[in-house]
Order: C-alpha cells, then structure tokens, then sequence
C-alpha cells in the first residue's frame, strides 16, 4: 500500500532527524519512562498532545477517547490513571477538550453519529448540569464553546472523585488535576481556572457551584 509505504519513510527520516539532532536519544528513553504529566483529551487527530505542549516523546502520559471523557466505570482510562499516578508518580493531570470538538457538538445539538452517541451520554449529563448557563448564551458557536469547557471542568472533576486521586492525596502524594481547553483555531491552550491540588480544594469548587447545577 503507497500509502503506508510513505508513513514508514516519513518514521525513518523522523527517527534520522531526531537522532543525529540528539545522539542516543531513542537508546535513553527506551530505558526510562519518567513524564511528569497524564493527558487526558480528546481523540480527535488535530490535537497532538506532546506537539501542543511542546514535549518530546517520554514527556506526556497519554489517554484519549471521544470527547475526553472520564466515566468511573471506564477500566481503560482507570487504568491509565492508576498506572500515572501509583507508578509514574506524575504530578500533573490535565483535562484538555478543545474547542469544536465533533462529540461535545453533536451532543450539544442531538446529532446522531452511531454506536458513540451511547458513549455521548455522558456529555448530555454535563450539558443537564449546566442548563441554566447554556441556554443563556444565544450565540450558538458561544454556546458549542463553553459547553468543551464546561465538558473539561466536569471530566478533571470526575478525575477529583476517583479513588486513585483520593488516596493519592491522603497519602500526601502532590497531584493535582488541572481543566484545559485547546483552540484549533489558534493553537493556544485556554485555563478554565480550575487547578485543584486536594480534598479541601474540591470540596470548596463543589459548594461554589463550579460543577454545574445541583453537582
């Protein structure tokens, strides 16, 4: 298959590139996995996870599904999150939706895409949580934009409820979950402000009603 012949090349010149730029680094890092941080998005081929933030492979932990999604009973994505932080010790997780993400939309507006839209479900909770502040915005692009958000603030606090966190925190462990949005329009990564380092931090975002109505 051409196609596949020109994706083989292309990892060559890669891997030839890279390491004539830094002699011994594929031998380095295949000896060691020691990232700092667990990214947690969205499956969408337009957000790379280590090119957005500017790490090399080893830097990042990576779990991603359509439209970054963190449900308790997911054993992939607990996995993962079990193994970054138990294992890895990372101590930073980061939530990151983007903006114009297919999933949140098609949520957001009933679009029907198939077997995902049981997957989607999750998303119209979210989307339940934060009525009031949704239908108050009658720009519908608006509208589509601070749902992604309100999408990473609920899934970093999924994160926050997890036995995994909980107990890395109880044992004095520094993590903390961190809610991001990326803009495809331009490249830039936007905080939503929500960065929570414990149990008490948590705690005081839920009693502000920062996870949506009745959360």
């Amino acid at each position: 298959m051409p196609e596949l012949k020109k994706l083989l090349e292309q990892n060559r010149a890669w891997s030839r590139s890279i390491e004539e730029a830094q002699p011994g680094f594929f031998e380095r890092l295949s000896k060691q996995q020691v990232p700092e941080y667990l990214w947690i998005g969205c499956a969408d081929s337009r957000v790379p996870a280590n090119e957005i933030i500017g790490l090399p492979p080893g830097g990042v932990f990576v779990h991603r599904n359509i439209a970054n999604v963190v449900v308790h009973t997911d054993l992939n994505c607990l996995s993962v999150l079990q193994y970054s932080v138990d294992v890895l010790k990372v101590k930073h997780i980061l939530v990151v939706g983007h903006y114009g993400c297919g999933g949140v939309l098609a949520a957001l507006n009933g679009t029907r895409v198939g077997l995902a839209d049981n997957w989607l479900q999750h998303v119209r909770d979210v989307i339940e949580r934060y009525r009031g502040k949704l239908d108050a915005e009658p720009d519908a692009v608006k509208r589509g934009d601070l749902l992604c958000e309100f999408n990473a603030i609920s899934q970093a606090a999924h994160v926050c409820e997890t036995t995994i966190i909980r107990d890395a925190w109880e044992r004095g462990q520094p993590v903390k979950v961190h809610a991001w949005v990326y803009g495809l329009k331009d490249g830039l990564i936007h905080e939503t402000g929500v960065s929570i380092g414990s149990v008490a931090e948590f705690n005081q975002l839920r009693r502000d009603g920062l996870f949506g109505e009745g959360a």
